[in-house]
């Protein structure tokens, strides 16, 4: 199936706290990223967390001085 692409283009005023967005743009969005580069302002949905960015934060010891380098022979022999 298709995907329809859908482009909305809306005028709104800033206030003293900010600018708000139409709660129905962002539908099954819970967090958002928020760029600004030479005064374009970029608000995309926020990747969830991946597990494997969580590897080597708790390494463990195994008494081998060269194992980063040498893991395979370790893990297969």
């Amino acid at each position: 199936m298709d995907k329809q692409i859908l482009s909305y283009h809306v005028k709104s005023d800033v206030s003293e706290q900010g600018l708000l967005i139409p709660k129905d743009w962002l539908i099954g969005i819970e967090q958002v990223e928020i760029f600004k580069k030479n005064n374009v302002i970029t608000i995309v949905p926020a990747e969830k967390d991946d597990p494997i960015s969580e590897l080597g934060k708790k390494p463990v010891s195994c008494g081998a001085t060269d194992a980063s380098q040498r893991h395979d022979k370790y893990i297969y022999g």
